[in-house]
């Protein structure tokens, strides 16, 4: 039988994991070598959901590699980059794949880090500026002449494409 150990979520529930699971993130491995395993670990950041989902993955990494994503992305559907099973894991609302975002970026998951974000870059590839602001809810506090000037001096990087 396999070590446990014990993650607390910021909603105060505390999640059992085998240690070779949990120790996926470099956050935890740290906390787990520096002290006893027996202690809870505090992720205060972390929802009870999106701890159950980073599990999953990182159950499904113990046992597969983790995706290799090239960068930049070669296509717009992230099937055509990496294997379905990480496709279908991150095809999630926007506000849960960005909560997955930080909570992979605070315990230090970068091959999630980098799968989340792959998801993200897939959606907004070949979106136009207005639309990548109202996806990011940004709101544009550019004078339309400030905006024409930003276009003109950046325009070598759309002819880079």
């Amino acid at each position: 039988m396999s070590e446990k150990v014990k993650l607390v979520t910021m909603d105060g529930e505390t999640i059992e994991v085998d240690k070779d699971i949990a120790c996926k993130s470099v956050l935890v491995k740290g906390i787990v070598e520096d002290n006893d395993v027996n202690d809870e670990i505090p992720l205060p950041t972390v929802k009870k959901a999106i701890l159950e989902k980073i599990i999953e993955y990182c159950e499904y990494i113990h046992k597969n590699a983790p995706p290799e994503i090239d960068k930049p992305l070669r296509s717009s559907n992230l099937s055509d980059v990496v294997n379905e099973y990480f496709a279908n894991f991150v095809n999630l609302e926007q506000e849960v794949l960005f909560e997955l975002i930080m909570a992979a970026n605070f315990m230090d998951i970068k091959s999630l880090l980098e799968l989340a974000c792959a998801k993200v870059s897939s959606i907004i590839k070949g979106m136009t500026i207005p639309e990548i602001r109202k996806y990011f809810n940004i709101e544009n506090d550019f004078t339309p002449e400030e905006e024409a000037q930003i276009m003109d001096e950046n325009r070598w990087a759309e002819e880079s494409f």
